[in-house]
């Protein structure tokens, strides 16, 4: 099956009032964890790259894992870069047949924002590829993505309508109190659902992206920290709140933390359990079973199983 594109995606979702599970790939385990979970849920899925992940992997063999996932996969999937940070990024994926780029501007003031943001729009919609921007600025840490909590920058609603209205970005990614990474919240875990309205309100109809929206499922940290791994008070954004979300405008959420957690688990625990296992089959194979199953409690979450 071809890539698919996110616009017909998204309208079924704003209708029908559930959001796209998108989520972060760095090997052929996660590739077939996520791809694997989809099929069983019959969801349509983003497979999305950071900078990061692009060069830990080599774009080369991303792009040949992917053409993998579509010969053996009957779904719609989206090629996703997520946080390109510069127009060269962008443009690359563009050129590689990537069909959704996300321009990161949100460290830039807000006129240098727009104007990337237009740069990279008015390249990929020429060649037919969608644009996610962002507008706010989330804390945590993710890859090359760093920003202390105290730099944080929630989305002004009048602004997310004059920057989509400027730019003709096709989603806006709102930063409404989630964050980058496995330590979210100090405090009570708390999101920003007034703003969200309003957001919704000025922007009707409109994609809305929640990033830095894993939940840290207890199960993984217990599990790291129980064979060895050091992950003190871990938090994320409860799922309650996330169900929540969905409702609204926002139609896809980034999950990335989650998928790091559950392999990191099971390989843990193989490795403490069974300090004879040496073949990387044995214990990948049940962490390619973590990614899987985790994924498909995620697309139930998100309302996105049975919708392919």
């Amino acid at each position: 099956m071809p890539l698919a594109t996110s616009k017909d995606l998204f309208e079924k979702a704003l209708k029908q009032g559930y959001a796209l599970g998108a989520f972060n790939v760095n090997n052929m385990e996660i590739i077939q964890g996520i791809v694997d979970a989809a099929a069983e849920e019959r969801a349509p899925l983003f497979l999305q790259f950071s900078a990061g992940g692009r060069k830990y992997a080599r774009p080369e063999y991303l792009m040949k894992l992917v053409e993998a996932a579509l010969a053996t996969a009957d779904l719609p999937v989206v090629l996703h870069l997520d946080h390109g940070e510069d127009f060269e990024t962008c443009k690359a994926c563009v050129d590689q047949g990537f069909t959704s780029v996300m321009v990161d501007g949100s460290k830039m003031p807000f006129e240098e924002n727009v104007a990337l943001t237009k740069k990279v729009v008015d390249y990929a919609h020429e060649r037919g590829v969608v644009v996610e921007a962002e507008l706010g600025r989330l804390a945590g840490i993710e890859d090359n993505i760093s920003v202390e909590e105290k730099d944080a920058i929630f989305t002004v609603p009048e602004q997310a309508k004059e920057f989509v209205e400027r730019t003709g970005c096709n989603s806006l990614a709102v930063a409404i109190g989630t964050s980058h990474g496995a330590y979210k919240f100090k405090g009570e875990a708390m999101l920003d659902f007034e703003r969200l309205n309003k957001i919704e309100h000025l922007l009707p109809n409109y994609p809305l992206v929640l990033h830095g929206a894993s939940s840290v499922l207890k199960e993984f940290v217990d599990k790291c920290n129980k064979y060895g791994g050091h992950l003190g008070n871990s938090r994320g954004v409860p799922e309650e709140m996330i169900a929540r979300a969905v409702k609204t405008n926002v139609c896809k959420v980034n999950i990335d933390t989650d998928i790091r957690l559950a392999i990191t688990a099971s390989i843990r625990e193989i490795l403490v359990t069974q300090p004879e296992v040496f073949d990387p089959r044995k214990y990948l194979g049940p962490a390619r079973e973590a990614i899987k199953n985790m994924v498909r409690h995620k697309m139930r979450l998100l309302g996105c199983a049975g919708k392919a």
